[in-house]
């Protein structure tokens, strides 16, 4: 007879974890509109009451998504505010904004928060983890980089733009208008 262990069973915890995970990549295909609780569960393999029992909605399920890539989010900064090459705020910056470049080349992540932002126009709870979400990267920024507002304002602006040149490709595409919006800003 072979040496089998026995099958161990997931906690609800982990379960949720890998629901949430799974969840990232169907809602960043479809959005929170087009994605269905069903299809969530298909891509975790489990029942679509099993996601229920986890998660009481749809919006539920989504507003955990949405926390948990800002949670993804801050630990990128912090990672990045730690390999700073100095104390400066710039310097602290520009290695923030580098590592969240290379979080954002998971195309997956990127699509989540667009699709977030784009919920959030006409669902409030939505509207709520994302504005909750933002509040706590902008204070963590503000913090860890010593920067002044105008500099915390443009290094979030500058992460925008890197949604926009990421989603649309622009390394593909040797134009004036292209290389006016990407220069200087560095994506992977």
């Amino acid at each position: 007879m072979q040496n089998e262990r026995p099958r161990q069973l997931s906690t609800a915890e982990e379960r949720r974890e890998t629901v949430l995970r799974t969840a990232i990549g169907a809602f960043a295909a479809r959005g929170y509109f087009g994605t269905t609780t069903t299809e969530v569960a298909k891509a975790a393999g489990i029942s679509q009451a099993y996601v229920y029992r986890l998660f009481p909605s749809k919006e539920a399920l989504f507003v955990a998504v949405v926390d948990h890539c800002f949670v993804r989010v801050r630990g990128s900064l912090e990672r990045g505010a730690a390999e700073a090459k100095g104390s400066s705020s710039e310097l602290v910056l520009a290695a923030m904004g580098d590592a969240y470049a290379k979080l954002i080349s998971d195309h997956d992540l990127m699509l989540l928060q667009l699709h977030a932002q784009a919920a959030a126009v006409s669902e409030p709870a939505v509207r709520e983890a994302v504005r909750r979400g933002y509040a706590r990267l902008v204070e963590y920024v503000r913090g860890a980089s010593g920067g002044d507002d105008r500099q915390v304002q443009e290094f979030f602006a500058t992460g925008m733009l890197c949604h926009l040149l990421v989603s649309l490709g622009v390394e593909a595409v040797d134009a004036p208008w292209t290389r006016t919006l990407a220069a200087g800003i560095t994506h992977y």
